[in-house]
């Protein structure tokens, strides 16, 4: 029997996806962004899916799932947290949405927790409380920075997981065996007939002509590379294809310089070619919004063979342990002093 889980803050349902890639059947979700929610729904026909944005004392919908719950997911929001956000003020109500985890958490009684979010989270004055309700909901907890590019994945994109197990403390989770980073070029379309510009053009931007005439003289001409196109870089502004893509972002923030005729031309990466980045499979569908909307989805999301492989940690050898229906639910008095 497959074990059920439920997505808060699903956005396009890359959690989810690695979920159901470690064989759990996505059962609910729930998400404030319309757009994300067309997307989960395109993807995860057989989950109930609501469009609601949870607050402090937001419940369990009517017609959610609760009966054996097992695993739940949550993505909180991420940007009052990032380092992305500047030196601009902290939204508090913002950061506070990894709280409304806790609610779900007493009344579904799931055997398992996992919460991802930035690095920076840590260092926020509402982590350690969040870690000490969860811990007196019974939750063993582990917390660990995952890199993407260590399960497979195109990218380097580092995130904080939050793993907590009612019944045994969570084992470390490590890539499988042989498990190896993939480069920036196996998911870039070289060939592709995508719309390019010359990249030395009078319109061009300073910045942008300075990183990527880095990238010239470092690999000479005639080889492909990534500028970073949009935000800082403290590398150079430039990177080959033979590693993997620097993070991605709910920005349009990579370029590909190409060469026809021996002149440098210039694309931004496509949604398929961050898709991919991202280790979402080729089929996954990106219908809803502009491009603009697909490029936060994306950057917003969370690389399936990252929580598959946490999944697997998790469940690998445990399933005939009890899980969250047969265990006892706290008190409401209880519930009360986690919040």
């Amino acid at each position: 029997m497959a074990l059920r889980a439920i997505d808060l803050f699903c956005g396009a349902g890359g959690s989810s996806q690695g979920a159901a890639d470690a064989n759990v059947e996505i059962v609910g979700a729930i998400d404030a962004w319309d757009i994300a929610v067309s997307t989960y729904r395109d993807n995860h026909p057989g989950a109930y899916v609501e469009h609601r944005r949870l607050g402090p004392y937001s419940s369990i919908g009517a017609r959610m799932p609760r009966s054996n719950i097992d695993i739940l997911l949550a993505s909180p929001e991420c940007t009052n947290h990032s380092v992305a956000k500047g030196n601009r003020p902290r939204d508090e109500a913002s950061r506070a949405t990894a709280h409304y985890v806790l609610e779900f958490s007493a009344r579904l009684r799931p055997r398992y927790v996992v919460i991802e979010n930035v690095i920076q989270m840590r260092d926020w004055h509402g982590y350690a409380p969040m870690m000490r309700s969860l811990t007196k909901l019974g939750y063993h907890l582990r917390a660990q920075v995952l890199d993407a590019a260590d399960f497979g994945v195109a990218q380097t994109r580092r995130r904080l997981f939050v793993v907590g197990d009612l019944e045994a403390p969570p084992p470390e989770v490590v890539p499988k065996p042989g498990t190896r980073p993939k480069s920036a070029h196996s998911v870039v379309r070289l060939q592709a007939e995508y719309s390019s510009t010359p990249l030395r053009r009078k319109s061009r931007a300073a910045a942008t002509l300075e990183r990527a005439e880095r990238g010239i003289r470092a690999l000479g001409t005639g080889v492909p590379f990534l500028i970073v196109y949009y935000g800082s870089d403290g590398a150079g502004g430039w990177q080959p294809l033979d590693r993997p893509l620097r993070t991605i972002t709910t920005l349009d923030r990579f370029g590909l310089v190409t060469w026809e005729d021996g002149s440098p031309r210039l694309r931004m990466l496509q949604v398929d070619e961050l898709k991919s980045a991202m280790g979402l499979p080729n089929n996954y569908a990106l219908n809803f919004g502009t491009r603009r909307d697909r490029i936060k989805l994306i950057g917003n999301g969370v690389c399936p063979p990252v929580m598959s492989r946490i999944v697997e940690c998790l469940t690998e050898g445990r399933r005939d342990v009890p899980i969250g229906a047969n265990l006892r639910r706290p008190t409401e008095a209880e519930r009360r002093k986690c919040h």
